[in-house]
C-alpha cells in the first residue's frame, strides 16, 4: 500500500532554480514522490496524510548528495595524517586494502553509509576499487541495499602501474563491471545504480578507458574519475600522453554530460572551458584536498565559466569524517581566506553543490536535489532551534555554517523515513560499528600495520 507523509510547520529550503526558501511551510509525500511544497499552512489532503511530522523550530532541506567517497577507508580514519596522496596510498592503503575481505568491506561500508545517512546525505557516490577476491562488489551493493540509501557504485579499476594486487586486465575490467551492473543497476526501486571509474590516469590505458566508459554508456550510466587532484599527477600526464587530465579524457571521447571529474584542483583555464563545454561535473573534495595538501580547487572561476561543480568528503582515510554540512563550511571559507575576498563563494553557492550539482552528477538532475513536486522525496530536517544554531537569521546560512550532524533530526530517502528523531530506523547502530571495530582490527592484524584503540 502506498503510503504518505507530511512535513509541517518548518522553514523550507527548496534548493529550486531560484533558491526559494519558505519560512514556515509543508512538504507532501506520497510513495516516493514530492506531491506538493508550499508557504502557510498544509492544505486538507496533505494534513491527512499516512504520518505527519511538525517540525517547528527546524528546517526542511534536500537530501545531500556526497558526490565522492570511498567506503572501505571508515576502517583507515587517521591513517593519512601528515601524508602526501602517493605516500598514503603506498603506506596503508595498499597493504591493507589488498587484504581486506567482502565481511570487512561490507561492515566498513555499513558504519560508512550510516554516518552519511546522520550527515544528511541520502544519496552516495562509492569510488569502489577493491576487487581482490571478486566478491567485493556484491558485499558493498547488498550493504547499501539493506540501509535503504540511494547509492551510485563508481566501479574503480586500474589496468596498469598499479599494486599487482589491485590491478585487473581490460577484459576482466569489462566482464566483471558488465556483470556486476547485470545484477545490480537499477536494483532497490532504482535506488542502486552501477557506473564504471577509472582509478587515476596513470594507472588507466587508454584503451580501457575507452571501453569500460562505452561499457558503463551502454547501460544508461556514465563515467567517474579522479581528475587532477595534485600537481605530480598532472605533470606525470603530460610527460606520458603530452596533455592535461582534462584534455586527454576529450580526447577519448569520454568528456561528457554523465562524465564525474574528482577533485579537479590542478584544471587550468582553457580545461576549465572544455568542461563547461562538454557538461561534465567537477566534484570538489576541499577537506580532502587540505588534508592531503593537494592544492585549492578554482571553484569560484569554475561557477563563473559555468560549470556544474558537486561536493564531497573524500574517502574517511583522508578526510577523516563524511560530512558535507563541514565540507559546504570548509568550501566557502577556502576560498574567501585563499583569495582575500569575503563574498567570492557565498553559502547559497555550497548549499547548491551539495544538492542541485550533487544531483546531476549523480545522473539524477530532475529528479533529486530540490524540494519540489514531481521530484523524488529525499529529505533531510535540521534542528535549528540549537545553541550551537538559533538565533536563525538567514537558514542557508544557518545551514552552511552552523549546522553540524547533531541537529540531523529525520531523514527520508525514497520517501522512506530511515532516521527518526535521531533514532537510525535501517540497522543497529551500535552492532554495525562492533562489527566494523572488529573487522578492523582483524585487518590491521594481517596486513601488519597496528591496532587501533580499545574504546571497549
Amino acid at each position: 500500500m502506498t503510503r504518505s507523509l507530511t512535513i509541517e510547520d518548518a522553514a523550507i529550503v527548496t534548493s529550486d532554480d531560484v533558491g526559494t526558501v519558505h519560512p514556515r511551510g509543508w512538504v507532501h509525500v506520497v510513495g516516493n514522490e514530492i506531491v506538493g511544497v508550499g508557504a502557510g499552512e498544509p492544505p486538507p489532503s496533505a494534513r491527512t496524510a499516512d504520518e505527519v511530522i511538525t517540525a517547528r523550530g527546524c528546517a526542511v532541506m534536500p537530501g545531500m548528495v556526497n558526490g565522492h567517497t570511498h567506503l572501505f577507508q571508515t576502517l583507515f580514519r587517521g591513517l593519512g595524517d601528515d601524508k602526501s596522496l602517493l605516500d598514503w596510498l603506498r603506506d596503508y592503503i595498499w597493504p591493507a586494502a589488498s587484504v581486506m575481505t567482502p565481511a570487512e568491506i561490507a561492515a566498513a561500508t555499513a558504519v560508512g553509509i550510516i554516518e552519511n545517512l546522520r550527515t544528511g546525505a541520502t544519496t552516495v557516490i562509492d569510488h569502489q576499487y577493491l576487487h581482490p577476491g571478486g566478491a567485493h562488489d556484491d558485499a558493498v551493493l547488498e550493504t547499501a541495499d539493506r540501509l535503504g540509501v540511494r547509492f551510485l557504485l563508481a566501479r574503480g579499476w586500474a589496468d596498469r602501474n598499479y599494486e599487482p594486487r589491485l590491478t585487473e586486465t581490460v577484459p576482466e575490467v569489462l566482464e566483471r563491471t558488465s556483470a556486476v551492473a547485470r545484477r545490480w543497476h537499477g536494483a532497490g526501486d532504482g535506488r542502486i545504480r552501477v557506473e564504471t571509474a577509472p582509478l587515476i590516469p596513470w594507472g588507466c590505458s587508454d584503451e580501457a578507458v575507452r571501453a569500460a566508459t562505452a561499457a558503463s554508456r551502454s547501460w544508461g550510466a556514465g563515467m567517474h574519475v579522479h581528475c587532477a587532484e595534485t600537481a605530480v599527477e598532472v605533470e606525470m600526464n603530460l610527460q606520458e600522453r603530452g596533455m592535461r587530465h582534462v584534455h586527454w579524457l576529450d580526447s577519448l571521447g569520454v568528456l561528457g554530460p554523465d562524465t564525474q571529474l574528482a577533485h579537479s584542483v590542478w584544471l587550468d583555464s582553457d580545461e576549465i572551458d572544455l568542461v563547461a563545454a562538454r557538461g561534465a561535473t567537477v566534484v570538489h573534495c576541499p577537506v580532502s584536498n587540505m588534508y592531503l595538501a593537494s592544492g585549492v580547487a578554482p571553484i569560484p572561476e569554475m561557477l563563473r565559466r559555468g560549470v556544474s561543480v558537486a561536493l564531497a568528503s573524500d574517502g574517511p582515510g583522508s578526510n577523516n569524517r563524511q560530512d558535507l554540512f563541514e565540507a559546504m563550511k570548509v568550501a566557502v571559507l577556502l576560498q574567501k581566506v585563499h583569495h582575500l575576498d569575503p563574498v567570492i563563494l557565498q553559502p547559497e553557492h555550497a548549499l547548491h553543490m551539495a544538492t542541485r550539482g550533487g544531483a546531476r552528477a549523480a545522473g539524477l538532475g530532475d529528479r533529486i536535489g530540490a524540494i519540489e513536486a514531481g521530484r523524488l522525496a529525499d529529505l533531510v530536517v535540521v534542528d535549528l532551534n540549537s545553541v550551537f544554531v538559533a538565533p536563525v537569521h538567514r537558514v542557508v546560512s544557518a545551514l552552511v555554517f552552523n549546522v553540524t550532524p547533531r541537529e540531523v533530526r529525520h531523514v527520508v530517502v525514497d520517501g522512506r523515513l530511515v532516521m527518526r528523531d535521531r533514532d537510525l530506523l535501517v540497522a543497529d547502530e551500535q552492532a554495525e560499528l562492533r562489527a566494523a571495530v572488529q573487522c578492523c582490527r582483524e585487518l590491521f592484524e594481517r596486513a601488519g600495520l597496528g591496532q587501533p584503540l580499545r574504546l571497549d
